[in-house]
This record gives C-alpha cells, sequence and structure tokens, in this order.
C-alpha cells in the first residue's frame, strides 16, 4: 500500500508542471481610466493604451469611465480605435456617483462589453449646437407616418446635427445588440437612466459591484468582436492597470481652454515686446514659442472664428494706443474687444469651458499694461529735449568773442558761431533763440531772480 502511495506521488510531481504548461499563463487583464473631459489628451491615452493591450495579447481592456463629455472628433477617434481593436474592451462606469454624460454614452455604446455599478448613470446624449452651448431642442412625438417630428424652433442644421447623432448612436447599438429605441431617446430628449435602469432595459449587459466583480460575470460571455463571437476568458486573470505617458498628460494640459488662452495669449504679447524693442531676443523667443503651442491646442479646440477675430481687433487697438496714444479711446474699445472675443473664442462644450475669470483677469492686465506705456509715454513728451539739435534751444550759453553782431558762443560744451541784433560782451551771459544752420541766434540772458529774504 505504502508503495503504490508513494508512486502515484511520483507520477502526480512528474506531470504537474506539464498540466501548468498545457494551462498557460494567466489571462491580462487592462485597465485604463477615462476621468474627466474626453479631449485629445484622453484619446491619445486610449490609443496607445489598446496599442499595448494588442501587443501583450491582453484578454480584455476595461475603461473605468466618470465623463460629463467632451469634444465630438475625440469621442469619435475613440470610438473608432475600439470598432478596430482586436482585444475586446469594456467600458465600466464606477465607482458610484460616476457617469457617462453626453460623449460618455456614445464611447460606452461602442464597447463590446457595458458595464455600470450601482449609483452611475448615463445619458443626456443631445448634440451641442455648432454655433453655441444651448442644447437642441427635444423631438416632439412621431407624425402620421410614423416619422419624428423636429421640436418648434428647430432648424435645418439643427436636425442635421440630431439626426446624425442618432444614426450614429443607433448604429453602435447594433453592434451588440443594445437597446437602440432608449439611445435614440438619449440624443433627441437628452434621457437618463441609472445604473439599474440601464441593466433592465438592455442597454448594459452587466451590473457590477467592482472590477472583480465585473471579470467574475464577464468570464464566459460571448461578446461580438469584428463581427465574429468571442468568447471572454477572465477567471483568474493578471489586472493591470496603464497610466498616460507624458505625450498625452502634455497633450490634454495644453488642450485645456484656459491653458491654450493664456499661451496665446504670451505668444501675442512676447512677440509685441519683440517688435518694440528688437534685439531683446528673450520676449520674442518665448513668445514664438507659446504662440505656436496655443494654436496648436487651439486647432484641437471647437474654435469661434468671430471670436478670434475680435481679440485680434482688440489686440490691435491695445497696440495703438500705446503707440498712438487716442486719449483712451483705443484703449477702452480694444479691450471691449479683446473680452467679447475670448469669451467667444471657445465654444461652450460639456467639460471645455473658458473661465470668466481668466478673461477678465488676462483682459485687466492687457489693459494695465498698455495704460502703464500710454502713461509713460506722455510722461517722456512733456520732458524737455536734452540732446541733438532741439536740446540748443533755450539754451544758456556765454559769449567767448564778439564783434559787429557776430562772435563765438560757448553752449553745451561746445563752441558756437553765434549772431545777435543785441550789443553783447565777452563772457556776457545769453540764450539761444534760433539757429540758422551751425549759426546761433542768441539775445542777452534775463538776470537771474534774487533769493527770497
Amino acid at each position: 500500500m505504502a508503495g503504490l502511495l508513494l508512486l502515484l506521488a511520483a507520477v502526480w510531481i512528474t506531470n504537474a508542471p506539464a498540466a501548468r504548461a498545457q494551462e498557460g499563463p494567466a489571462p491580462l487583464v487592462l485597465v485604463l481610466e477615462l476621468d474627466g473631459a474626453v479631449g485629445p489628451g484622453t484619446a491619445e491615452y486610449l490609443s496607445q493604451g489598446l496599442e499595448t493591450a494588442r501587443e501583450r495579447s491582453a484578454e480584455l481592456v476595461v475603461i473605468t469611465m466618470d465623463t460629463p463629455g467632451g469634444l465630438d472628433s475625440s469621442t469619435r477617434d475613440i470610438i473608432a480605435d475600439i470598432l478596430a481593436s482586436p482585444v475586446p474592451v469594456s467600458v465600466f462606469v464606477a465607482p458610484a456617483g460616476s457617469r457617462a454624460a453626453s460623449a460618455g454614452t456614445y464611447i460606452l455604446y461602442g464597447s463590446h462589453l457595458a458595464a455600470m455599478t450601482p449609483g452611475a448613470h448615463l445619458g443626456a446624449a443631445t448634440p451641442v449646437q455648432m454655433g453655441g452651448s444651448n442644447p437642441l431642442s427635444p423631438a416632439e412625438p412621431e407624425g402620421e407616418e410614423g416619422e419624428t417630428v423636429p421640436a418648434q424652433g428647430g432648424d435645418a442644421m439643427t436636425a442635421k446635427v440630431t439626426n446624425d447623432a442618432v444614426a450614429y448612436i443607433r448604429a453602435l447599438a447594433g453592434l451588440q445588440g443594445r437597446n437602440a429605441a432608449w439611445a435614440e431617446q438619449a440624443v433627441r430628449e437628452a434621457a437618463t437612466l441609472t445604473a439599474q435602469e440601464a441593466y433592465d432595459q438592455a442597454v448594459i449587459e452587466i451590473l457590477a459591484q467592482d472590477l472583480d466583480d465585473l471579470l467574475a460575470q464577464a468570464d464566459g460571455r460571448t461578446v461580438q468582436l469584428d463581427g465574429a463571437p468571442h468568447v471572454l476568458s477572465t477567471a483568474g486573470a493578471a489586472v493591470e492597470r496603464l497610466s498616460p505617458d507624458w505625450r498625452a498628460r502634455a497633450l490634454a494640459v495644453i488642450t485645456n481652454p484656459n491653458i491654450a488662452y493664456i499661451l496665446l495669449m504670451i505668444g501675442v504679447y512676447g512677440l509685441i515686446f519683440e517688435f518694440m524693442s528688437p534685439g531683446a531676443v528673450g520676449p520674442g523667443a518665448v513668445g514664438a514659442v507659446c504662440l505656436v503651442v496655443g494654436l496648436f491646442a487651439l486647432n484641437m479646440l471647437p474654435v469661434d472664428y468671430a471670436g478670434a477675430a475680435l481679440m485680434l481687433l482688440g489686440i490691435g487697438l491695445l497696440v495703438a494706443e500705446a503707440v498712438m496714444p487716442g486719449l483712451g479711446v483705443f484703449g477702452v474699445a480694444g479691450a471691449i474687444s479683446l473680452a467679447i472675443g475670448s469669451m467667444l473664442l471657445i465654444r461652450d462644450m460639456p467639460g471645455y469651458r473658458l473661465s470668466p475669470y481668466v478673461v477678465f483677469a488676462t483682459v485687466g492686465v492687457s489693459l494695465a499694461f498698455f495704460l502703464i506705456a500710454l502713461r509713460s509715454a506722455l510722461k517722456a513728451a512733456r520732458l524737455q529735449v536734452v540732446t541733438g539739435a532741439q536740446s540748443l534751444s533755450h539754451a544758456l550759453g556765454e559769449v567767448r568773442h564778439w564783434a559787429g553782431g557776430e562772435g563765438l558762443v560757448h553752449a553745451q560744451g561746445e563752441d558756437w558761431q553765434a549772431r545777435s541784433s543785441a550789443a553783447l560782451a565777452p563772457g556776457q551771459k545769453v540764450r539761444v533763440t534760433g539757429r540758422d544752420g551751425l549759426t546761433l541766434i542768441v539775445e542777452p540772458a534775463p538776470d537771474p531772480e534774487p533769493p527770497a529774504p
């Protein structure tokens, strides 16, 4: 009996490594975090994460989400990367209190596996009007032929934007068999759902308490990956979180509307200083770098060109006030134009708003600077000229030699030929009243007033 047990133990020890080798390494799950507004930095970070998942043959990518929305272009880039990914992607709206609003709803619908935690919510996916911040008007009930009747006050552009968004999200819903009818309500009527309601209405597939619960429920589930069924194997998976690299972080910083606006203003004023004081080098170099970075950031943001034109007009008027003082008219008009243009520069999008405090502070500093420059220019204009030909006017001198209405006068450290209609004598003090070429016209200087007793 003892020999039989020893034989079985030897066989088990021999075959255990082979069994573990056949099982293979634990599946890898990469976790990415989308926390905040959806923008170019977010799109860059998620694109890099999906590429890393492909290179490392991950079993699943989980994007934990809490977003108020963001830019349409970045949202579409993220969804395109998800749909093209050979690794399944799950969007998990967590922790409790998180939301997948506006752009987040589209990204959730574009994922291969949608999950939420209790206490989260999603929806309000109505697109923003192209020219402003007002949401599109909700649709009215269906018409006689089953067509949705646009709300009163809508226009052609509103209908185009709305219908395009509806078609987009319905197409995404069809990829994984999600509730397309509610998706249309989220676009047309800004409808929202809690996590439990989303689960009950087949908007999401999993209602999970945390990441471990999500992976446990995802194991063995079938998703559509590039049009073909794919069975997830997440039991005992090794979980690894990926953080954004320096490039994605830098992109997220400079595409912040407030940072981009400040960089733009620094760049403009740096170049103005360089033009006003050629050779300073420093202001011009810093201004050029900031201007290029600011313009690069604005290129990725929803910029209103009317606002940009008003900003340039305001800066031009402030410069004109400093160079050609106009009794403050240019300065006041420039400050107003700069303030209005700054407020209109960035279209009001979820998570991308230009702070009015930043605008008022920048306009105030600009106005104060040009007022100081104006004051310095007016003060300099009132000062007496001390160099050049004009400095000789009313200058005092002393007669060196005089004969027949002409002679030699010493003024401002030099001897000058001079003439006068008055009789003068050597050593007498004179005052310059004019100039004829290199000959000064002088007159006797008035006697100094006696000191007060």
